[in-house]
């Protein structure tokens, strides 16, 4: 074996080390919430079981459905509190090959990021579901009785929940771009029309079909976009402490 081949093996096997942790810290997670499965899901059909009428309810229409809905949820619950556990592996990863300066970016990014993508799903849950599905079943026509099946219910608000995690790092994104020089504050600031009509367009085709949860999710990311360019300010592609380390640190 050459000795360009060998850093790349030691590599690779520690990256699947790496992925093999972030396995088994998901599934830890997972084994601790099976248990609570049903109530976890009764839980997240909370904003629609407050927005059907009386006599109305939810429905199972396959077979399995009653188990396998709160069995997914759980496991991608599991996930979501995995997360900065996940991060951590990933930093743990890459941090050999990082400059100070980038380490001092890359923390509070991993924290901010973690953050924002909770933040995201909270406002999903408790803003944009109880609107949302209160159009929904107002707007039935007369003589349709609502009753969504679970399986359709879960697949709707984890696309949600995905919609709103992701489109809350755009101040990420933002702060990324303008560090590695891809662009500027400036630039972004010019080219502000184009990105209100992009907003609309990404929340149109990140939701459901209907207006209100497009604008719910575009609005944010507009405002999430102008707190990304405040925060961009405070970095630069070189700065002082680019020429501070020429070499990455252990």
């Amino acid at each position: 074996m050459s000795s360009h081949q060998q850093p790349l093996i030691s590599h690779l096997l520690e990256l699947r080390t790496i992925l093999l942790k972030c396995i088994a810290g998901v599934m830890l997670v997972f084994i601790g919430l099976v248990y609570w499965a049903n109530d976890i899901y009764h839980y997240m059909a909370i904003p629609l079981m407050q927005a059907l009428p009386e006599s109305s309810s939810m429905i199972a229409t396959d077979v399995a459905a009653p188990f396998f809905a709160p069995f997914k949820l759980t496991l991608v619950l599991s996930f979501f509190i995995a997360v900065p556990y996940v991060l951590y592996q990933i930093w743990s990863f890459v941090a050999p090959g990082l400059y100070k300066h980038e380490k001092r970016l890359v923390i509070p990014l991993l924290v901010s990021s973690t953050l924002l993508f909770y933040l995201g799903i909270a406002f999903a849950y408790f803003v944009v579901f109880p609107v949302v599905f209160g159009f929904f079943t107002s707007v039935a026509p007369e003589g349709v009785t609502v009753a969504t099946d679970i399986s359709s219910y879960l697949n709707f608000i984890l696309k949600l929940f995905f919609a709103f995690g992701l489109s809350f790092e755009i101040p990420i994104a933002v702060v990324l771009l303008c560090w590695a020089g891809v662009t500027s504050v400036e630039d972004l600031k010019q080219k502000r029309p184009y990105i209100i009509v992009s907003a609309f367009i990404i929340g149109m085709l990140l939701t459901p079909p209907d207006v209100i949860s497009q604008t719910m999710l575009a609005i944010p990311m507009l405002l999430l976009f102008e707190g990304g360019l405040l925060a961009a300010r405070f970095y630069s592609k070189k700065g002082e402490d680019e020429q501070e380390e020429q070499s990455p640190t252990d």
